[in-house]
């Protein structure tokens, strides 16, 4: 494969950013755009202009009358508002509405047109009030404004994370070089891209397998956990097919090739990354779809106020700053702070419990899940062997057979080794001792105490020494043979006197987070390459609803589209590279902080701590979450069924009419309730 053309960028869409060309700034929800650096655009800006704008308050006459004090008048002082003004429309403004540019040619109006309409009327309005009507501005309102929709965009891109990491992970599990054998016998390492179908390489110890193949010599352990989620290496010898990217064990390996390049397994898994995340739609936000019906309302409101105004009084200044103050008065700061708010609340908070929002559409969109699907290796199951059960003759106690196996497998990093070393040391088993430790390639490992020859190890074990299973323990033996559990033998000279049971570990949280999502209503499914009776075992354990058993690494992204074309929306919560394609193909992606990057980078929710209760609390916390959001939506517009009407005077008959400072200090009000209801989140518990 060549990784260097592997290496393709994927990128979650967040909405139009500024400073892209107009074709680069569509709204084509499936073009990728690079997010990096907006954060720092943003934060910049909004600084700048903050500065910018405080001369701006202590000039504007309104805010001098509101809190009683006057700057003295001095030539050319009455150009350093405007000024100021136009720096801030051109530096802070201008983005927001090259942003809106996508939305008028889409003719699908939201939050940026709304913006770019209120600072428009704002900034040109006010320079004609200024300079020719002589009448009441807008500098102020502007100011402020663009200062809090920049601070709002803000606060937004600091919870945006690309998933843009995935396929570079991948093609990082190819090795650089390749060793190729000759037909001479001599061998040459060479790009994995020179590589081609029956090219025999050597595959060293410890090395990663350049591509898909047969073993034709040589037998050895073979890593494939990434791929495949089967938590122990697979022992390989010659016939047995090989998957590019799995990792060798101890053994040398030649290995003839079958798929080389784009055609091998991993490959195609880069591929079901890719469009998986490209099949991905976009939801638009609560708040865009809100600004889009307030600027139909608002222009509308403007229109009527134009039309009335003018036929009741003929057109004069007036009326230009009626339907002036109607169109700035639409575009609420609370609305710009509504939705960022929240979502910077939520995100700081679930990052303290161990919860980290990499997609804020995964978070948003996680109230509407009906149906959770978990990888089992390393996700419901840690991952790594631990001894589920054991038998011994009569005459030996399982304690005694289990630390004397521990102190075989003391110096040993086997993973069968650790899992029979944690057992006896959770028990806090006596040490026994031995010595004349010895590793039986393939087979197990053998020493001595007091002067008797001791043996640990598998089925291979008891072929070399001829022995046979004691009757005592052979219903044990078939029993987790039946599991599918791994069974290793304890033999003291020539007699076999206990069997051990190890498998997969499963995590002690992970049956309270299947009942606690049966409570929210939520069906649970397993997704799993093991066999059917390690499956159907684990999720009679855990209370599972549905399981997929041996399943290949490209029909685990099949099955969550098969559940989607139920209609189910489908959560994916895994940590391995074989996950990668369902963690994006499902409606979220949710992945285990220890597992690989690749997962990690194909997910829009991670988790730090390794705990399946998180993903009900993420769901919990979606939920509080868009009730804040709803409710802060409408604080921010509902104001505008009293603020629009006045504006346009509908009670000037009356003698009533709103002023622009009046309009403004509503909005003020209204911004103030939106902050202190987004703070209440902080309240939401994460132990429950």
């Amino acid at each position: 494969m060549d990784t260097t053309n592997s290496h393709h960028k994927v990128h979650t869409h967040h909405g139009n950013h500024p400073d892209h060309n107009e074709n680069d700034s569509h709204s084509d929800h499936s073009s990728n755009i690079d997010h990096s650096g907006h954060e720092e655009l943003f934060r910049r800006r909004f600084w700048i202009c903050l500065v910018l704008a405080i001369p701006i308050l202590l000039f504007s006459p309104t805010i001098q009358e509101w809190l009683g004090f006057s700057i003295p008048e001095f030539t050319g002082g009455i150009l350093i508002v405007p000024v100021l003004s136009l720096v801030i429309f051109l530096y802070g403004g201008l983005p927001f509405i090259r942003m809106a540019v996508p939305e008028i040619k889409n003719r699908k109006p939201g939050m940026m047109t709304l913006i770019s309409l209120a600072i428009s009327v704002a900034f040109f309005y006010s320079i004609v009030a200024l300079f020719i009507l002589s009448t009441e501005t807008f500098f102020w309102e502007l100011a402020t404004l663009i200062v809090i929709m920049l601070l709002g965009h803000w606060l937004e891109m600091r919870s945006v994370r690309r998933a843009s990491g995935a396929l570079n992970e991948l093609a990082k599990l190819m090795p650089d070089l390749a060793e190729r054998i000759n037909e001479d016998g001599s061998i040459e390492q060479v790009e994995l891209e020179h590589l081609k179908n029956n090219d025999l390489v050597l595959v060293r110890p410890g090395s990663n397998i350049p591509a898909d193949g047969e073993i034709v010599e040589g037998e050895s352990k073979i890593n494939e956990s990434l791929l495949t989620g089967e938590s122990k290496p697979i022992w390989k010898s010659p016939g047995d097919k090989v998957i590019g990217g799995t990792i060798n064990g101890d053994g040398s390996l030649r290995v003839k090739l079958s798929a080389t390049g784009d055609k091998t397994t991993l490959a195609g898994i880069m591929r079901l990354v890719q469009e998986a995340q490209s099949s991905k739609s976009d939801t638009q936000l609560l708040a865009d779809k809100a600004a889009g019906w307030l600027f139909y309302i608002a222009v509308a409101a403007a229109i009527l106020t134009a039309v009335i105004w003018v036929i009741a009084v003929g057109l004069n200044s007036e009326v230009i700053a009626r339907v002036a103050t109607v169109l700035v008065i639409a575009c609420p700061h609370a609305l710009g702070l509504a939705i960022p708010l929240v979502v910077a609340i939520s995100t700081s908070k679930s990052a303290q419990n161990g919860i980290l929002i990499r997609d804020r559409m995964a978070m948003e969109n996680a109230r509407n899940i009906n149906t959770v699907v978990f990888d089992k290796t390393g996700t419901l199951t840690k991952g790594e062997f631990g001894v589920v059960d054991m038998a011994t003759i009569e005459g030996w106690e399982n304690d005694t057979a289990a630390a004397l196996a521990a102190a075989i497998e003391a110096d040993s990093e086997h993973m069968i080794a650790k899992g029979i070393r944690q057992y006896a040391e959770e028990r806090t088993l006596s040490s026994q001792t031995v010595s004349e430790f010895e590793a039986i390639k393939g087979r197990g490992v053998k020493a001595i105490q007091n002067g008797e020859t001791v043996y640990f190890g598998g089925p291979r074990l008891l072929e070399m020494l001829n022995l046979e299973i004691p009757e005592v323990l052979q219903d044990f033996v078939r029993a987790s043979n039946d599991k599918s559990h791994t069974v290793v033998f304890l033999i003291v000279g020539v007699q076999v006197v206990a069997a051990i049971a190890l498998a997969d570990v499963i995590r002690h949280e992970s049956k309270k987070a299947v009942q606690k999502l049966h409570q929210l209503g939520i069906q649970v499914a397993m997704l799993t390459g093991d066999s059917k009776q390690v499956a159907q075992e684990v999720a009679e354990m855990l209370g599972i609803d549905q399981y997929f058993a041996e399943v290949l690494p490209e029909h685990k992204d099949r099955k969550i589209a098969q559940l989607q074309q139920e209609n189910k929306i489908v959560a994916m919560v895994g940590d391995g590279v074989n996950d990668a394609p369902a963690l994006t193909r499902a409606d979220i992606g949710i992945a285990i902080g220890s597992g690989t990057d690749v997962a990690v980078e194909s997910a829009g929710i991670i988790l730090v701590d390794n705990d399946p209760l998180d993903v009900v609390r993420i769901i919990e916390l979606s939920k509080a979450s868009y009730r804040k959001m709803k409710e802060n939506l409408a604080w921010a517009t509902g104001y505008n069924i009293i603020a629009i009407p006045l504006a346009a005077g509908i009670l000037a008959p009356f003698g009533i009419l709103l002023s622009p400072a009046v309009g403004a200090l509503f909005m003020s009000l209204s911004t103030i309730i939106v902050a202190i209801n987004a703070q209440t989140l902080r309240g939401f518990d994460f132990s429950k």
